[in-house]
């Protein structure tokens, strides 16, 4: 996927028009990018129609209408949307009490490095986390955290013929056994990486 450019946004006063309409299909969208592992964590896959929202609505709630801001967002962003050879997504820590959160979060130190997805018999993969900054300390983890998972060629044949995708996460204070994608997501990742062959 290309990155955006500022071509590819509107306007403050262009998106305030449109912002109703848009906001709709970016939340249809979304239903097919987003997994839950277990009941307290989600992968969120981001994309170009994904970031170009929440660009949008970050230059929408400061007011930035002046070339250099509306760079900087581009900048910060546009990272977060895949290449073609692998997923990017936003991992969340989700438990809603904050004491509880707290404790879990002491538990779950290096999470991040233990959520997989594999594609059919192909080996598992696990992510490249954070690489914007770190996220965790040596007392807790974040409750968001940034990953990219890396796809070989074999792995991106497969999906072009059809593979599943499965997935789950490996961590001893948080585990969640290997499970089918379900097909809509499957198809919506697939669609993130391009065509290739394997002699």
């Amino acid at each position: 996927m290309p990155a955006l450019s500022r071509a590819d946004l509107w306007s403050l006063e262009e998106y305030a028009e449109r912002r109703p309409g848009f906001r709709q299909q970016v939340m249809t969208h979304k239903k097919t990018r987003q997994l839950p592992l277990g009941e307290h964590a989600r992968l969120y896959f981001e994309d170009a129609l994904t970031i170009k929202y929440q660009i949008q609505e970050m230059l929408r709630i400061e007011k930035v209408f002046e070339a250099a801001g509306i760079n900087e967002e581009l900048e910060s962003y546009n990272p977060l949307i895949p290449d073609g050879h692998n997923w990017k997504a936003t991992f969340m820590v989700e438990y809603p009490d904050p004491a509880e959160r707290a404790h879990r979060l002491a538990e779950l130190i290096g999470i991040e490095d233990k959520v997989w997805l594999q594609v059919e018999d192909c080996d598992r993969v696990y992510p490249i986390a954070d690489e914007d900054l770190p996220r965790e300390n040596e007392v807790k983890t974040s409750s968001v955290h940034f990953l990219r998972f890396e796809l070989t060629p074999v792995m991106m044949a497969a999906l072009g013929g059809g593979a599943a995708i499965f997935a789950g996460v490996d961590h001893p204070a948080y585990t969640v056994s290997s499970f089918r994608v379900p097909q809509a997501v499957r198809d919506s990742l697939a669609g993130d990486i391009e065509p290739t062959s394997v002699n």
